[in-house]
C-alpha cells in the first residue's frame, strides 16, 4: 500500500511522497522554547493550539502515520529575482505568491490522493492539511525523508533545493516509515549572513518579529521603524535565504499552471502598485495568497519600499496622493517614506492632520 500511495501521488503531480510515524517530542521542546521567547510575535495562533502542533494524535485522534508530499512551485516564467531586488523602482514579491494561492491546489490534490486510497481499501480515518492546521510540516517531512531542516528553518533537499510546498495526510493506517535524511548544511551560513534584517538569530532559529515575511504578511500594525530601511523593495515576503542557498542550484521549475506569474507581479513598478484602488487590488489578487493581507497592508508595505527607493517625481507624487488616506497605518508609513526623501508632513496642504487622529 505504501508503494501504491507514492505511485498515485506522483501520478497526481506531486514530485515526492514519503511516510513517517510521527515522533515529535524533541521538536515540541524547541517549539515551546521558541514560543516562550516571544519569537512568534503577533502570530497568536502559534501558541493557542498548545502542544497539538507537536502531537498529531491529539490533533487528529487515531493518527499513527503521516503522508507528506512535496509540490514544486518556482515559476519558470518569472523575472530573475536578483535583478528585481537590485532594481529598487520595482517591487519584489516572494516567488511562491506570483500565481494562484497554493492552498486550494495542494488541498484538492491531497484529497484526490486520499480518495484513491479509499477506493483501494475502503473507508479509513484521515485528514488533509496544507498549511491549514497546527501541524509541524517541516518536522514531519524531515522525518519522512523528504529532506532536512536547513539553518534558515525551511526544508532542504539535495536534489531539489527548497522551492516547494509541503502538504500532509494524517491517517490511522499503520504504514511503514521511510528513512530520514541527514543534514547537509555543513558549515555553510549563507542564509544567516544574507538575511536583510538578521531574523535568523542562530542556526535553525528565526525570530519572526524581524522576518520580512512576517512584517509584510502577518503583522497588522506598524512596521518597526528601525527595520523599514532594511526591507528594501520587498513588499510581500522575502526569498533571500533561499536565493543564496547552494542547494537551490538543483531546484526544479514548476510546470503547474496555477503557479505561473499573474498580472506581471514578478517585476511590477512600485508606483503602479501603489496607485491601485482597493477594488483593483481585490480584483488583481483574487485567488492569490496576496489577497489575504488586504489593501491597507498592501499600501503600507509599498510605502516602505517607496521610502527606500531612489527619489523621483513619480514616487513623491504617488506618496503625496496617499498622505490623507483613511488608514492611520497607511498615513504613518507614507509620512515616513516622504521623510526619507526630505519631505515632512508640514510641507503639504492637508485636509486633516494625521498626527491628531
Amino acid at each position: 500500500m505504501s508503494e501504491k500511495i507514492k505511485a498515485w501521488g506522483q501520478e497526481l503531480g506531486f514530485q515526492a511522497v514519503a511516510i513517517s510515524a510521527p515522533q515529535l517530542a524533541h521538536a515540541e521542546k524547541r517549539l515551546l522554547e521558541w514560543l516562550s521567547r516571544g519569537y512568534h510575535g503577533e502570530m497568536h495562533y502559534m501558541a493557542s493550539h498548545g502542544v497539538k502542533r507537536s502531537r498529531p494524535n491529539e490533533l487528529v485522534p487515531g493518527t499513527v502515520s503521516v503522508i507528506s508530499v512535496r509540490l514544486d512551485y518556482l515559476p519558470p516564467d518569472a523575472r530573475d529575482s536578483e535583478e528585481v531586488l537590485a532594481n529598487t523602482d520595482k517591487a519584489f514579491i516572494s516567488r511562491y505568491a506570483l500565481g494562484r494561492d497554493y492552498h486550494k491546489t495542494l488541498r484538492n490534490r491531497l484529497q484526490k490522493l486520499a480518495d484513491k486510497i479509499q477506493e483501494s481499501i475502503g473507508p479509513f480515518g484521515y485528514r488533509v492539511f496544507t498549511d491549514s492546521a497546527p501541524a509541524m510540516e517541516v518536522e514531519l517531512a524531515s522525518q519522512a525523508g523528504l529532506g532536512w531542516r536547513g539553518k534558515h528553518s525551511l526544508l532542504l533537499s539535495r536534489e531539489h533545493g527548497s522551492w516547494f510546498f509541503l502538504g500532509e495526510i494524517f491517517t490511522d493506517l499503520p504504514l511503514p516509515s521511510d528513512p530520514a535524511q541527514s543534514s547537509h548544511c555543513g558549515t555553510c551560513t549563507r542564509c544567516i549572513e544574507v538575511c536583510p534584517t538578521q531574523a535568523i538569530i542562530a542556526p535553525y532559529q528565526v525570530d519572526a518579529r524581524r522576518c520580512i515575511s512576517y512584517l509584510t504578511i502577518e503583522l497588522k500594525g506598524s512596521i518597526p521603524q528601525e527595520l523599514r530601511p532594511l526591507m528594501g523593495n520587498r513588499i510581500y515576503g522575502c526569498d533571500d535565504c533561499q536565493l543564496t542557498c547552494p542547494w537551490n542550484r538543483h531546484a526544479q521549475s514548476s510546470m503547474e499552471k496555477d503557479f505561473m506569474v499573474r498580472h506581471g507581479l514578478d517585476a511590477p513598478d512600485l508606483v503602479t502598485l501603489f496607485s491601485w484602488s482597493e477594488e483593483t487590488f481585490l480584483a488583481k489578487t483574487a485567488g492569490s495568497a496576496i489577497h489575504r493581507i488586504g489593501h491597507e497592508r498592501w499600501l503600507r508595505n509599498i510605502a516602505v519600499a517607496l521610502g527606500n527607493a531612489p527619489p523621483s517625481e513619480a514616487a513623491l507624487q504617488a506618496l503625496n496622493q496617499r498622505r490623507d488616506h483613511p488608514s492611520e497605518v497607511v498615513r504613518e508609513h507614507v509620512a515616513w517614506a516622504l521623510a526619507q526623501h526630505g519631505q515632512s508632513c508640514d510641507d503639504w496642504p492637508h485636509s486633516e492632520d494625521w498626527r491628531d487622529t
